[in-house]
């Protein structure tokens, strides 16, 4: 069988050395473990062997394939999830954009968020102003967000948690209500669908992340999706230096038309991550049944003394799943610490959830964000949380052990 640009038998020897190249000593429990497959990494070397590795038909596929699945009229590939909040946020400030915001405008965002959901706020103009989150659900709450509008409130830069999301239909109420700009940063949060519709899709943007560890990777890349010619020929041209050139009616040319960036893809970042987008249903239900099986493992253990509350999605949501968050016992708080370390050691992969109460990084100084508000939900989550990996491949029963053992053993630390 032939491909495109390399034989079967080229096929088979890349196969050999990356199954070669592909052994190493694995922690026991990644956070993330290898997603790539060979057919992934092939269709990444065919694109390498025609010698045209910048953004070209492999990109534009994956655009068309992904505005499809979640149901966005415009998709654009980037190179990274972040830029993609870089280029959502510069475009609502940009004079081409219809009812542009100004600088000085204030933003809204969860405390509990990201460095690169933040920053774009603050690089575009704008005010940044911080919203507590639910502990329940680890996203936005929407008790707080109607206390912190104002007059100059203007936008809402939304961030769906873990692939968990607040009520959609509560939170769009109040986007219309105040008539926000929102973009939903849905990096953690592919596949996600409140009420069969895509996280991603309720504001002018969404943007999404194919990071390493994320629901499907393209090693780096991201996307950024809206429903309006306006929004996309200005993120178009924003994406490739500020030019026209792509966009329909337009020439091959130097017109440049706007500002802009270059945080293109590499077409092989493209073919890899088109072709990991075709199992992203089974990736979800298989993340689902681990999450589940973790579950049920821990709470019918004859060690389980209530360690951990669990998160589990709001009425409405199907999640697609990014990780496994845990709130830990407030009665055994005292052993946060040392248990994270002792999982660490054990080869149980740990993080925080996403940044904590993003007020209590050091970078919120230099840009004088502090704020005399207390975020409750946030700290709560801080202080309380952490999340392990959910793999790609169904758990089994040793693995389950595994993590019965050393889990519930912060009782005994």
């Amino acid at each position: 069988m032939m491909t495109d640009s390399i034989t079967n038998k080229e096929i088979k020897f890349l196969n050999k050395i990356i199954h070669r190249n592909s052994k190493s000593i694995s922690k026991n429990y990644e956070l993330s473990p290898n997603s790539l497959s060979n057919e992934d990494i092939i269709k990444g070397f065919e694109v390498l062997s025609t010698k045209k590795i910048t953004m070209g038909k492999k990109t534009k596929l994956f655009e068309k394939e992904f505005s499809k699945f979640i149901g966005s009229k415009y998709a654009l590939m980037v190179n990274s999830g972040s830029s993609a909040n870089l280029l959502a946020t510069f475009a609502l400030t940009n004079p081409l954009h219809k009812n542009k915001l100004k600088k000085g405008d204030e933003c809204l965002i969860p405390a509990l968020c990201w460095s690169t959901s933040l920053w774009p706020i603050v690089q575009s103009g704008l005010v940044p102003k911080f919203v507590d989150v639910d502990p329940e659900t680890l996203n936005i709450s929407l008790t707080d967000l109607e206390k912190q509008i104002t007059k100059k409130t203007k936008a809402l830069m939304l961030v769906h948690v873990l692939g968990n999301s607040a009520n959609m239909n509560k939170l769009i109420k109040i986007v219309k209500k105040h008539r926000l700009k929102l973009i939903e940063d849905t990096c953690e949060s592919l596949g996600s669908k409140f009420r069969k519709k895509s996280l991603g899709t309720f504001g002018n943007f969404g943007t999404y992340s194919f990071y390493y560890s994320h629901q499907i990777t393209s090693g780096e890349g991201g996307m950024i999706v809206c429903n309006t010619k306006n929004d996309f020929e200005i993120i178009h041209s924003l994406r490739s230096h500020g030019w026209d050139r792509g966009l329909k009616g337009t020439k091959d040319s130097f017109n440049f038309i706007n500002s802009g960036f270059n945080l293109r893809p590499t077409e092989i970042s493209a073919a890899i991550g088109l072709n990991q987008f075709k199992r992203i249903k089974t990736f979800q239900k298989i993340r689902e049944h681990n999450r589940q099986k973790i579950i049920t493992k821990l709470k019918s253990s004859n060690n389980w003394n209530n360690q951990f509350d669990f998160i589990y999605p709001i009425n409405s949501l199907k999640p697609s799943w990014f990780g496994m968050p845990m709130l830990i016992n407030k009665k055994f708080l005292h052993k946060k610490n040392k248990f994270l370390k002792y999982l660490t050691n054990c080869g149980i992969e740990n993080r925080p959830i996403i940044s904590g109460n993003f007020l209590n990084q050091p970078s919120i100084k230099i840009y004088n964000l502090s704020n005399k508000k207390k975020f409750f939900g946030a700290q709560e989550i801080e202080d309380r949380g952490f999340f392990i990996g959910i793999h790609i491949n169904k758990i089994n029963n040793k693995t389950l052990n595994f993590l019965e053992k050393k889990l519930l053993s912060i009782n005994s630390l």
